[in-house]
């Protein structure tokens, strides 16, 4: 049985002890902006929306607001019908931002949202747009540009998914160098998995493995140099599944150096870097099917497990007071 968790809107903005519409918030426009944020978020990011809920009630519309334009950006080229619409939506949004931090007003309920968030707190505009150039650069190159080595991939990861976090701890007033590398290594770790998570999807819509970096692929056999130095690549799901163990190893590896610096992250940013759990899911999911990213029974649930239990982790682990 499908249990999913049924919340109020007004759970979002108004909770006992704390009113998240204060004074300008209260308008219908901004109100229905928010509310446009968590059903995006809600919609197409179930396991960072479930996350979201676990931050004190004064966090959650910058949080809601920063997940909702990664879910516009992350998907634009995946929504578009030409490769060229999913870009210049893209670049509109590069764009937004800069319309956003001039105070001027943009008809799209996400930057309505994020415009009064950036009214009310100092998020950073060099990460915000960080996080938009990153995925310009990456529609920009062909399915088969792989990257070279899995520095690319961990940049590419912290650009687009550190970078929220960073701005969430921003928007929060939280000032720590420890949650701040904390939450770099698990954006590292969460973007490293959630490429290999999706990689059977990118198989299927370019037929290439986009995302494994060619001395990790060569390393395992799948691509191999021919005579002129031409390079072929093998289809072998063994050395798939090799390539995929040892790009989670290094995912394991960010998390685990995250972890070790629980001690030092100030309490306030321990409910900021729970996206750790999902990451830890996702990769114990992996883990269950021998790293075969085409496994079915990767796309159950939320990332593999039943959403009951996936939440009952959450709250556990929140509760605990851990990442």
């Amino acid at each position: 049985m499908y249990i999913s968790v049924v919340i109020d809107l007004t759970f979002i903005y108004r909770h006992p002890g704390a009113d998240l519409m204060n004074g300008g918030y209260a308008s219908s426009n901004i109100r229905a902006a928010f509310s446009h944020c968590i059903q995006q978020v809600r919609s197409y990011d179930y396991h960072h929306y479930l996350c979201l809920l676990e931050l004190p009630p004064s966090m959650r519309k910058a949080a809601f607001a920063l997940r909702a334009l990664n879910v516009e950006t992350a998907r634009a080229m995946d929504v578009a019908s030409d490769p060229r619409i999913g870009l210049m939506r893209l670049v509109w949004w590069q764009e937004a931002i800069d319309k956003m931090f001039a105070n001027k007003l943009i008809e799209h309920p996400t930057a309505q949202a994020l415009s009064s968030v950036i009214a009310e707190t100092k998020i950073s505009k060099i990460w915000l747009k960080r996080s938009v150039e990153a995925r310009i650069n990456d529609a920009r190159r062909e399915a088969t540009d792989m990257p070279e080595t899995i520095g690319e991939l961990e940049k590419y990861a912290e650009d687009t998914i550190s970078t929220m976090l960073y701005l969430t701890l921003q928007a929060g007033g939280i000032i720590s160098t420890a949650a701040d590398h904390a939450a770099s290594h698990i954006g590292k770790a969460s973007g490293i998995l959630l490429l290999l998570q999706s990689m059977s999807y990118h198989v299927s819509r370019n037929q290439h493995f986009s995302y494994i970096p060619t001395a990790i692929a060569s390393k395992h056999g799948l691509i191999v140099k021919q005579g002129g130095g031409e390079e072929r690549w093998v289809d072998s799901r063994e050395g798939l599944c090799d390539v995929v163990y040892e790009m989670a190893s290094i995912a394991n590896a960010h998390l685990e150096k995250a972890r070790k610096l629980v001690d030092s992250v100030p309490a306030e940013a321990l409910p900021v870097l729970l996206p750790a759990v999902p990451a830890q899911v996702l990769l114990d999911s992996l883990r269950k099917v021998q790293f075969d990213v085409f496994d079915p029974r990767l796309t159950r649930g939320v990332l593999g497990i039943p959403p009951l239990w996936y939440q009952l982790k959450l709250r556990w682990t929140s509760w605990r007071r851990k990442y």
